[in-house]
C-alpha cells in the first residue's frame, strides 16, 4: 500500500474513531483526557470481539475529539443553521450529531483537508452507522456547511 493509501485509511479510522468517541461523551460524560485514553489503549488498532480495527492516525482523531469539544457552540451553531426549519439538533440522534458535529469541526479547522475530502469521508461514516437516506442529508449539510466556511 502506497504511503498516501495508507494515510487515508489510518485518518478514516480516525474519523470513524472520533465520532465513537465523542457519541460515547455525551451518551455517558466521560471526560475527555479519559475517552481518549480509552481509545488509545483499547480501541485504536485493537481488535474487539474478533473484529480488527484499523490503525487510526492518532494525532488526527486527538484533533477531531478535542476539536468538537472545544468548538461545540460554534459548530452547534453552524449545523442548526443549516437544518430545514423547525428543525434543531436535539431533534437529531447522537450518532448524526457526533457525524455532524466532527465533519464541521474538520470544515472549520482543518484547511488541510479538502472539502470534498471531508464530506466524502462523513458519508462513508454514516454509512457506517445509516441507510442512504441519513448518508445524503450528512452529504447535503457539510456541502452547505463547507460552502459557507471555506468561501
Amino acid at each position: 500500500m502506497s504511503r498516501t493509501a495508507a494515510r487515508t485509511k489510518a485518518r478514516a479510522a480516525a474519523r470513524l474513531a472520533a465520532v465513537q468517541a465523542l457519541y460515547q461523551h455525551e451518551m455517558e460524560g466521560t471526560a475527555i483526557p479519559v475517552l481518549l485514553h480509552e481509545f488509545h489503549q483499547h480501541r485504536l488498532g485493537a481488535t474487539i470481539e474478533d473484529v480488527e480495527y484499523a490503525e487510526a492516525d492518532v494525532t488526527f482523531f486527538d484533533d477531531l475529539v478535542k476539536g468538537v469539544t472545544a468548538r461545540s457552540g460554534e459548530i452547534d451553531t453552524l449545523v442548526e443553521a443549516k437544518l430545514s426549519a423547525g428543525w434543531t439538533l436535539e431533534r437529531l440522534d447522537k450518532p448524526m450529531k457526533a457525524i455532524l458535529r466532527a465533519g464541521t469541526y474538520e470544515l472549520l479547522a482543518r484547511a488541510d483537508v479538502p472539502v470534498g475530502a471531508a464530506i466524502s469521508s462523513y458519508v462513508d461514516v454514516a454509512h457506517a452507522f445509516y441507510q442512504k437516506r441519513e448518508a445524503g442529508f450528512v452529504n447535503g449539510l457539510l456541502d452547505a456547511i463547507g460552502k459557507q466556511v471555506r468561501a
